[in-house]
């Protein structure tokens, strides 16, 4: 691994375990344990490590979820099993990279060059929802997918911040079965 990925991945742990404040370059050196000023030789200002993280995340999350999102099914118990599935990894095993990710949303908030990957990356899964929702057989597809983006978000959030043993499938399965029917 690359002294760049190193950085990166103890950026992400430290944002993801100890909020946006904690994103220094020498507590990202320290971190990953890396020689003084590592992380600021690829990251000159803390604002070029936001982006990096931001980036860093966005690429993560395409390489990690895309196997599971690229899965065929063929009725809609299949796709409430791949969305289920998707949840629980997020949520599960990458839990601290998607609370980094969240972080990293509020603080972009502001700021449209920080934002621009994240925005990418849920605008690409909101487009893949809706298609999957449009060939589930949804009524409103472009009105379910905003809900269902929004119960994406809750469950995630629920799952990271109050109940992380909360269950998925069930949840996912009356999700998706109201933005079917509206």
């Amino acid at each position: 691994m690359t002294t760049r990925e190193r950085a990166l991945e103890a950026a992400v742990e430290l944002v993801g375990t100890q909020g946006i404040r904690a994103l220094t370059h020498s507590r990202v050196d320290t971190q990953a344990g890396l020689p003084r000023g590592s992380t600021s030789n690829h990251f000159r200002t803390r604002a070029a490590l936001l982006s990096g993280v931001t980036q860093w995340i966005a690429d993560q999350e395409t390489r990690d979820l895309g196997a599971i999102l690229a899965r065929q099914f063929d009725d809609l118990e299949g796709f409430i099993d791949i969305y289920s599935s998707a949840i629980e990894l997020l949520t599960g095993p990458y839990a601290v990279r998607t609370r980094a990710r969240y972080a990293l949303f509020l603080e972009a908030a502001s700021d449209p060059d920080l934002f621009a990957p994240l925005h990418a990356r849920r605008e690409g899964m909101a487009a893949w929802s809706r298609s999957l929702l449009v060939a589930l057989g949804a009524k409103h597809p472009d009105t379910a997918v905003h809900a269902f983006m929004a119960f994406s978000d809750g469950i995630v959030l629920h799952r990271l911040s109050v109940d992380p043993g909360a269950p998925v499938r069930e949840s996912v399965a009356v999700a998706v079965r109201g933005c079917l029917a509206a």
